[in-house]
């Protein structure tokens, strides 16, 4: 199977991607596919990685650590910005387009042979599993796409299972209260998994012992941020483990709270080797770390700035890190769309859309996307003065762009799928 047709066979598969609906959770479809290949979810250790925000930032972390140590490392995330390549890769770089359709042709050989009909993720999980076995990676990196006990991820028996935190997302799937959340997230920990929780919270500590597991370190008493500074394109981060303190660690990603996932994603690795690392594998592993769609910046006068937050808690590290960190002296433009399922009054007002001197209203280029009136009556709901509606999210930047000066900033954000759209015509159209 080719590229073009493979991404054809997804898209008719594609359910969630375009509904937002899961009518059934099982894992029996992605469990008949592993067995009928043998099981490739089984042929290398895993660290596997949920939470409800920066996932995908520790499991960028963890791989560049991982890589540093001398292992050949198989990572799968989601969702991709602008390619689906991007959601495999082995150390650090994407799978080819070729074997992409050539793993996604396996997998949908296999449809008669196991008697299912895969869904989207079922196929992609599969197939990177298949592409993983084939490549015999040392390690494999993998990041759950939707809470976890019913994630297609979920067929892996992770040596170190991480939990970034717990936020109130995919609450009509689990919920309503964050305790209902944990418990979905907390299916990942299998008996031998060495469970590293970055969630604090004490009652939720709780649910995450009583899943078993092999042990369990927190965040606190067990690993930790000792200083966290900002600094030129970054952190400058004092990091704690069970075993060390490593001072002066630059991490090259925005925001206070790269420095709580940089010390999730040691820990991790950490407990993988069951020893530490030395400096110079952290330093070169941090340095080459980058999150592209995570508070990412495109362009200068004006600073153009894209970031991925999609749920509440991201909008608001979001807001967080734009003002306090950039502090803008000029006018400050936002730039913003959301799918279905969010609520754009709280998604604005933990972007403190309010503070923006424009706000640009303009739909997710997805089946789910919210229209941009919606939005843009939100907007004004929660205060907002200067609002407008665009058609599209390329129009929205290009009118955001060409209304800005030199000193002032345009923040990009709201939808993975937004980001995913900007990125391409961002660079095609700033110097």
């Amino acid at each position: 199977m080719d590229f073009a047709r493979a991404l054809e066979y997804l898209d008719a598969h594609a359910t969630y991607e375009k509904t937002g609906r899961i009518d059934s959770p099982s894992l029996d479809t992605i469990r008949r596919l592993c067995s009928a290949m043998g099981d490739p979810q089984h042929s290398a250790p895993v660290i596997h990685i949920t939470g409800t925000n920066g996932k995908g930032s520790t499991a960028q972390m963890v791989t560049r650590l991982l890589m540093e140590s001398g292992l050949r490392v198989g990572t799968y995330t989601s969702p991709h910005l602008e390619s689906v390549t991007e959601r495999m890769t082995i150390d650090a770089t994407p799978i080819a387009e070729e074997s992409f359709g050539e793993q996604i042709g396996a997998v949908a050989d296999l449809e008669i042979i196991a008697g299912v009909r895969p869904g989207y993720f079922d196929t992609c999980t599969a197939a990177a599993f298949r592409w993983f076995a084939d490549e015999a990676v040392d390690v494999m990196v993998i990041e759950v796409g939707l809470l976890g006990r019913w994630d297609a991820t979920n067929v892996v028996d992770a040596q170190v299972a991480v939990v970034t935190n717990i936020g109130l997302d995919h609450t009509e799937f689990a919920g309503p209260t964050k305790a209902h959340i944990a418990r979905e997230k907390a299916g990942i920990i299998k008996d031998g998994s060495a469970v590293v929780l970055g969630e604090t919270d004490p009652e939720l500590i709780e649910i995450f012992r009583a899943a078993g597991g092999a042990s369990l370190l927190r965040r606190g008493p067990d690993f930790g941020v000792a200083t966290n500074e900002l600094a030129l394109g970054g952190r400058l981060v004092g990091l704690r483990t069970p075993t060390t303190i490593y001072p002066d660690v630059f991490v090259p990603l925005h925001g206070r709270h790269q420095a709580d996932n940089a010390a999730l994603a040691l820990t991790a690795v950490e407990t993988f080797f069951a020893r530490p690392l030395s400096g110079e594998v952290i330093d070169l592993a941090f340095a080459s770390t980058t999150m592209p769609g995570r508070f990412e910046i495109l362009g200068h006068q004006p600073l153009v700035i894209v970031d991925g937050a999609h749920n509440q808690a991201g909008a608001d590290v979001c807001s967080s890190v734009f003002f306090e960190d950039f502090d803008p002296a000029g006018r400050r433009i936002l730039v913003v769309g959301c799918l279905r399922g969010r609520d754009p009054r709280e998604m604005l007002e933990a972007l403190r859309a309010d503070d923006f001197d424009q706000v640009i209203c303009c739909p997710a280029p997805s089946p789910r996307g919210r229209p941009a009136s919606e939005i843009a009556q939100a907007a004004r709901e929660v205060g907002c003065d200067d609002v407008q509606e665009s058609p599209s999210v390329e129009e929205a930047i290009d009118a955001a762009v060409a209304g800005a000066g030199p000193d002032d900033a345009v923040l990009v954000t709201g939808s993975l799928y937004v980001v995913g759209a900007a990125r391409p015509h961002l660079r095609r159209r700033l110097p």
